[in-house]
């Protein structure tokens, strides 16, 4: 029970990333066709729940970058990498 309630949340997070990157690159095409845009706190909170989708849509669409609110999103995908290798350590230990 415990391994498929793992991969179900696996499965949710992953999912999360994904749509993380498309809002993040969404949000960019809306700002190079100057159309309404996604809230720089929404943005936020989705890049503290998915972290490494966030981050790859803005290296990769070169998006927010320079804005210093987002130096947070590294922050968090730290986070969560520790977050990971700590609740392995529980799992497995």
């Amino acid at each position: 029970m415990a391994v498929q309630s793992l991969r179900t949340a696996l499965v949710i997070y992953a999912g999360l990333n994904i749509l993380a990157l498309a809002v993040f690159l969404w949000d960019k095409l809306r700002a190079k066709v100057r159309m309404g845009r996604i809230s720089e706190n929404s943005l936020l909170l989705l890049a503290s729940l998915a972290p490494a989708g966030s981050l790859a849509g803005m290296v990769g669409s070169r998006h927010k970058i320079r804005n210093v609110k987002f130096f947070l999103v590294p922050v968090f995908f730290i986070l969560h990498i520790l977050l990971m290798v700590w609740l392995w350590l529980q799992i497995s230990g």
